[in-house]
């Protein structure tokens, strides 16, 4: 069996390990149970997590067996990671009803049947009906509370005040680890790096408490332009749903990648051979355009099909390199004004994102920037941007 952990170096994947060594040799022997966590904040997953989806592919690949867990138990706390502020709590309905929209959009990465299938489950089902008390003898008397407050996951919420409610997050992800090593015979915890002190308590939890081997990796994060990293709640925020993120504004980022990130995320987010990579990124001038292509659309046909990535690539070309057919979107004849249209293409979600959008200078029409929102549309059909990186032709209706 070829070794996995090859794989991710050589992609550039992992950030830290623990007993490195033996997880090499035990991931080059054996087929390995698995897990990675995602918590059901939201109806869609978006970048921050496709690579995490990536690299649970690559370890499916490599005949090891993912656990998908599903934080719905973890998720009515919230998890205080990289926050300055505290979670909005969530009902259990709307948390099923994400998990729901999780397991669609995964099942492009991972199978679900067949040999080394992925598992799903929902660590609600375990932490909902805890014994307080047992769980505080059990596991809690495992923790140092001196050295869960060194962990880097909760320096951020320190100075504001870090709740009880949310200090408790490190003990139920370590007894997740626990329950599914327990369970499923789970051996090895992935995550961004951000999560080190969590995935590295449940790892040191089994082996104190089970007397067995846990290990732990941890990969780097994606992160933005501006460096910081790539989630749902960061400015430009990429989803992998398309009623967020449409197939053509998803081709249109990543296709925008700088130069300087585009061989990165060639080797992170996509499969094709490193050589071939190479390649592609030999140059630094003009021909680099090519690579950014390939990214992007490599990235759209994994997350919306090939027909769509096609079709996301031509209105590209269209709308920015006069090639193809520009991206088309209709309006009702009603629609009078700058802020209306905004909203009836579908480039904004609502009147205050349109509004927003405006106040920073990334609309224009026909190629002129708009200043007020009430701002006239042209007669007849136009020319609508977005930013720098997204143009669509508007017809009236």
């Amino acid at each position: 069996m070829a070794n996995v952990m090859d794989t991710l170096r050589a992609r550039g994947f992992i950030k830290q390990t623990v007993y490195e060594d033996e997880l090499y040799e035990m991931l080059g022997r054996e087929s390995v149970r698995f897990y990675t966590g995602y918590d059901p904040t939201a109806d869609s997953l978006h970048i921050g997590h496709f690579m995490q989806l990536i690299a649970m592919k690559h370890m499916q690949d490599a005949g090891h067996t993912p656990i998908v867990l599903i934080g719905g138990g973890t998720a009515m706390v919230g998890d205080p990671t990289g926050r300055t502020d505290m979670r909005t709590m969530m009902t259990k309905e709307t948390i099923a009803h994400h998990v729901e929209c999780f397991k669609k959009q995964m099942s492009r990465f991972l199978r679900f049947d067949g040999p080394n299938a992925a598992i799903v489950v929902n660590n609600a089902d375990w932490l909902l009906n805890l014994n307080y008390i047992d769980f505080l003898r059990d596991i809690g008397a495992h923790f140092s509370v001196n050295k869960m407050l060194t962990a880097e996951c909760f320096k951020t919420r320190m100075e504001r005040g870090l709740s009880f409610l949310e200090f408790n997050y490190m003990l139920m992800q370590a007894y997740d680890f626990l329950v599914l090593h327990q369970k499923y015979g789970c051996s090895l915890e992935l995550g961004g790096d951000d999560q080190w002190s969590n995935i590295l308590a449940g790892a040191d939890l089994i082996r104190r408490k089970e007397h067995k081997p846990a290990y732990a990796m941890t990969f780097r994060l994606l992160t933005t332009g501006e460096g910081k990293k790539m989630g749902k709640t960061q400015k430009g925020a990429v989803w992998l749903d398309e009623n967020k993120t449409s197939p053509y504004e998803f081709y249109q980022y990543w296709r925008n990648t700088s130069d300087a990130d585009v061989e990165t995320r060639l080797q992170l987010l996509t499969f094709l051979p490193l050589e071939e990579i190479e390649e592609l990124c030999r140059y630094k001038d003009e021909r680099i355009n090519a690579a950014k292509e390939r990214l992007a659309f490599e990235l759209t046909k994994m997350v919306h099909g090939e027909e769509k990535a096609q079709k996301a690539q031509s209105e590209a070309k269209g709308a920015f390199g006069g090639e193809g057919e520009m991206p088309e979107a209709a309006i009702p004849a009603t629609c009078k004004t700058a802020l209306e249209a905004l909203v009836a293409t579908g480039l904004c979600k609502s009147n205050g994102e349109a509004r927003r959008l405006i106040e920073q200078g990334g609309v224009s029409l026909d190629g002129e920037k708009v200043t007020d929102f009430n701002a006239p549309l042209p007669e007849g059909n136009f020319t609508l941007f977005k930013g720098k990186k997204v143009r669509i032709k508007v017809v009236r209706v």
